[in-house]
C-alpha cells in the first residue's frame, strides 16, 4: 500500500510542472499570454515577469514577444558563424541588476560591419525571447523578417539609429 501511494504521489509530482507550464505563468493561459502581441513600446517589467515565470516553471518551448530598452553592458567583438549564419551578440541591462543576451542575425539585417553597437550605448530591441535554461536564454529574431512561427518583425535601435 505504501509503495503504491508513493508511486501515485511521485507521478503527481512529475506531472505538476507539465500542468503548470500548460496553464502558463502566474495562472495565465499560455495562448492568451503569447497572442496578446508585441508591446508597442519598451516593457522591461513585462520581460522581467516573463523571465521570472520561466525560471520558476522551467523551459516550456514557448517563445515570447519582447520589446526592451537599456544600456549595453558588453559586446562580443567578433561575429560568430552558426548553422543559421553570422550572428553578433551583446548584453543589455534591463533593470533590477539583470542583463539579457541579444542575438542579431547579421545575414538578415541591414547593418554595417559588426560590431555596430558598443558598451554604454542606449539600445531599444524588439524580438523573440527564448528560454532554454537559466544559462541559455536571450532575445533573437531582431531582424526585419517574420516566419511561419514568428509574426513580429524585429529591430535594434542604437543611439537613435535603427538596424533591422
Amino acid at each position: 500500500m505504501t509503495s503504491r501511494l508513493l508511486s501515485m504521489l511521485g507521478a503527481a509530482l512529475l506531472c505538476t510542472p507539465l500542468a503548470a507550464s500548460a496553464q502558463g505563468f502566474f495562472g495565465q493561459n499560455v495562448a492568451s499570454h503569447n497572442t496578446h502581441g508585441m508591446p508597442a513600446q519598451c516593457d522591461n517589467a513585462r520581460f522581467l515577469a516573463d523571465q521570472q515565470g520561466l525560471e520558476q516553471s522551467g523551459p516550456t518551448g514557448i517563445d515570447l514577444p519582447a520589446h526592451l530598452c537599456g544600456q549595453v553592458l558588453a559586446v562580443s567583438p567578433r561575429a560568430k558563424r552558426t548553422r543559421s549564419g553570422w550572428h553578433g551578440y551583446f548584453y543589455l541591462s534591463v533593470g533590477q541588476g539583470i542583463s539579457i543576451r541579444i542575438v542579431s542575425d547579421l545575414d538578415q539585417m541591414n547593418a554595417p560591419q559588426w560590431p555596430w553597437v558598443s558598451k554604454g550605448d542606449k539600445v531599444e530591441v524588439q524580438g523573440r525571447y527564448y528560454y532554454d535554461s537559466l544559462r541559455r536564454q536571450g532575445v533573437d529574431w531582431t531582424h526585419h523578417g517574420t516566419g511561419r512561427k514568428w509574426p513580429w518583425p524585429g529591430y535594434v535601435v542604437v543611439n537613435g539609429t535603427r538596424y533591422q
